[in-house]
């Protein structure tokens, strides 16, 4: 008897450890996918608007927001019910965004207009716009609250915003085709993926100097092929991932060397990544193969891998 409620007790663990729910933006299907994280299977998936790219939750974690482009909106999805029970305005072609730490606001990266609108979430409304670069995509916040960072492909540069006075501090020169801009969870260094140089920039935050500039090599994969597009920093500074694109490679980096350890070998066109709650997996939204792969990342292999809609996109992991 002993034995057995100690089983059931390690698999209790085991569940709760695991409990979490991945949803991912599927551009091309309308759609959201849901995965059980526990099962690592699809359970169901949502309508939403039009060309849904980048999703993220709220600070409550209880509902999900979406960026439909071609509707130019911010679709809300409730977690519960799993239905869209509103939107929000965004400005037009609405590509990535991100949330403020003080769960108010949405900086949003708006593709068409080269805008970055400043939406409260509470008012439904966009309360300010900041002028940023040609076409608009990463945008990033330090953990602290200080500053919104965006890239804009066309004129290749990283944005740095007042989160406060909402007004544009500085622009830097970065590689070509900047997609994604992630902030380090001490709030002092600026990521910054180039699709077509392959490489990552990190930057201080407070100078904006450069502190090193990461490239990558894949052995039979033409260097053409190896473009930097998503990042994810891990909340002890310790690493960071960065997908490849159509290499269909995720890089793991020490974030304090910036040497390139390892990659991963996942599905086709790998666009962008985030990790579980307790850090032990990374998911990757493989936009050709249509699926996602889970990765375990203490055991270092590639244990999963998904069916989704097509184009899988963008992904959030709710605990």
């Amino acid at each position: 008897m002993q034995v057995l409620i100690l089983a059931v007790l390690f698999l209790f663990t085991m569940h709760a450890a695991w409990a979490e729910t991945v949803y991912v933006s599927n551009e091309q299907d309308n759609t959201v996918s849901v995965i059980d994280g526990v099962a690592l299977k699809l359970v169901e998936t949502i309508p939403v608007g039009r060309r849904p790219r980048g999703i993220g939750l709220s600070a409550d974690k209880q509902k999900l927001y979406v960026a439909v482009g071609d509707d130019d909106r911010i679709d809300v999805l409730d977690l519960k019910t799993r239905k869209v029970e509103g939107a929000l305005p965004s400005g037009e072609d609405p590509e990535q965004f991100v949330l403020h730490p003080d769960g108010r606001r949405l900086f949003v990266a708006n593709e068409n207009d080269n805008l970055v609108s400043v939406l409260d979430i509470s008012e439904r409304r966009i309360v300010s716009e900041v002028e940023v670069g040609v076409e608009p995509e990463g945008m990033g916040v330090s953990p602290d609250g200080r500053f919104v960072v965006n890239t804009s492909e066309t004129t290749s540069m990283l944005h740095v915003i007042d989160a406060d006075k909402l007004e544009l501090v500085d622009n830097v020169l970065v590689g070509t085709r900047p997609r994604v801009a992630q902030v380090s969870a001490d709030s002092n260094q600026i990521w910054v993926s180039s699709e077509l140089r392959g490489t990552v920039e990190v930057f201080d935050a407070a100078t904006r100097k450069p502190l090193a500039a990461i490239g990558f090599e894949v052995p039979g994969v033409p260097r053409e092929l190896i473009q930097a597009v998503g990042i994810q920093l891990t909340p002890d500074g310790s690493r960071a991932y960065v997908a490849l694109g159509p290499a269909n490679r995720v890089a793991e980096v020490d974030a304090k060397s910036f040497k390139v350890l390892r990659t991963y070998l996942v599905g086709q066109r790998v666009w962008h990544i985030a990790l579980s709650p307790d850090g032990k997996r990374l998911y990757t939204a493989n936009g050709n193969s249509s699926d996602v792969s889970v990765i375990d990342l203490n055991n270092q292999e590639v244990v999963k891998t998904i069916g989704v809609g097509r184009s899988p996109w963008g992904l959030a992991v709710a605990p």
